[in-house]
């Protein structure tokens, strides 16, 4: 049978996870892809360091280098921009297959990633980098090869949704939400590229790419985080029938494709609405196979160490048969399009003056910027009492569909009314 030396770059916990897999089901996995799939090193900072799974001693090294340029497979879940990038290259150019998490990388620098595995006839690989273990990837270049995805729209990351749920579930403000995720574990010491949608953007370059077969990068992508979104949205939310997630959400349009990360409203009853704790899903829309869902565990070891064996076997099979590398179809050339392009419903919170001609003062700045009115709910409070003194009035819109120019218009014009004390929140509303 024949032997392919693999190259592992990293011993996090996916890294781990992922050395303990190919030393433990040796001969599962060699029954799968009809060769042996030999670890023949593991590139580390520090060869002493305490990791969660112990591969023997003599598989780590300090020198990566030297390590790929000896591999048929270099799986790199290192992290990072570099040496990511520089260990990346030189194992295509000494032609391995690369397997690789790092949506970072992937987002910044995938599309010259793919270009030099091209020109070098290996396979680039990367289901693991969004979503963890849910096979998203996969299903989007190969099941629906046949079709044209018109839209993907996904929770991608754990953290955010970890944080809005527990709001939503709890009433807590943001900052217990995410004292509590960074408790559990679910958030890092530093979660700025969580919060303010970094990482989610990240992946929806990648799934952007996939799905409409031209290469984005991360500066394509309009990028909102929740740092914003305030108990009283999540409440009022809820009142309305809906719940706040951060999302992901890639579409063509008339013109090009739009790629944006920001809070949304969804209706409770939508499938991504029900996505609790850390979980992650992905919504796919397709001309031909309709709505499809995916689900599951979107970050940790074992889970995102799953999605890189199966690049993993995929990639020994294809070295055993033979035959070309194979990254991504860019088959077409789609310019990315801001936000401005982009046509959806919106929700706007307000706190006014309660006072007579308020509601058609501000229903006629509406129209005069071509933005209908779905719905206004009105809770009134009194400073003093029912019946006493001044009082204000909470606002609550739900707009019909509308452009991104018109509503910030809109919302401009209404900020400029002397009987506004507030616009509170403005939120994009997807799912209905």
């Amino acid at each position: 049978m024949k032997t392919l030396k693999v190259a592992l770059l990293g011993a996090g916990n996916v890294g781990s996870q992922v050395a303990r897999i190919l030393l433990e089901d040796t001969e599962v996995l060699a029954a799968r892809t009809g060769a042996r799939l030999e670890l023949v090193g593991i590139a580390v900072r520090n060869v002493d360091a305490t990791r969660e799974y112990a591969a023997p001693r003599e598989l780590y090294t300090t020198d990566a280098s030297t390590l790929v340029r000896g591999a048929d497979i270099v799986i790199e879940l290192m992290g990072g921009l570099e040496p990511a990038r520089t260990l990346i290259l030189e194992s295509i150019e000494h032609g391995a297959t690369v397997v690789t998490g790092n949506k970072a990388l992937l987002a910044v620098d995938g599309p010259a990633l793919y270009e030099k595995a091209d020109q070098a006839g290996v396979q680039l690989s990367y289901e693991a980098a969004v979503a963890g273990a849910i096979p998203i990837l996969r299903p989007i270049t190969d099941s629906l090869a046949g079709d044209k995805i018109t839209r993907v729209m996904g929770i991608v990351n754990g953290t955010t949704n970890f944080i809005l749920d527990a709001m939503d579930s709890t009433g807590a403000e943001f900052s217990d939400a995410l004292a509590e995720a960074t408790r559990l574990g679910y958030a890092e010491a530093d979660p700025t590229a969580d919060i303010e949608g970094h990482d989610a953007a990240a992946k929806g370059a990648i799934l952007a790419s996939l799905a409409f077969h031209t290469r984005y990068a991360l500066e394509d992508v309009h990028c909102e985080g929740i740092t914003g979104v305030t108990a009283t949205d999540i409440a009022a939310a809820k009142d309305a029938g809906y719940v706040i997630k951060l999302l992901a959400i890639a579409e063509k349009l008339d013109g090009g494709v739009s790629v944006r990360v920001h809070p949304t409203l969804l209706p409770r009853e939508h499938p991504l609405g029900a996505v609790r704790g850390a979980f992650n899903a992905v919504f796919v829309e397709a001309e031909s196979a309709g709505e499809l869902m995916f689900y599951g565990r979107g970050a940790g070891g074992s889970p995102t160490a799953s999605a890189v064996m199966g690049d993993v076997v995929s990639a020994a099979r294809r070295l055993v048969l033979g035959g070309p590398g194979r990254t991504d179809s860019t088959i077409e050339v789609l310019p990315v399009l801001p936000i401005d392009a982009v046509s959806t419903r919106y929700y706007i919170h307000l706190d006014a003056a309660d006072q007579p001609g308020v509601l058609s003062k501000i229903s006629a700045l509406f129209a005069e910027n071509g933005v209908s009115i779905e719905s206004m709910r009105q809770t009134v409070h009194r400073e003093h009492g029912e019946n006493e003194g001044p009082g204000s009035a909470e606002l609550r819109i739900v707009t019909h569909r509308a452009g991104e120019a018109a509503l910030a218009a809109t919302v401009k014009a209404i900020n400029g009314l002397d009987v506004i004390n507030s616009v509170t929140s403005v939120l994009r509303v997807e799912g209905v």
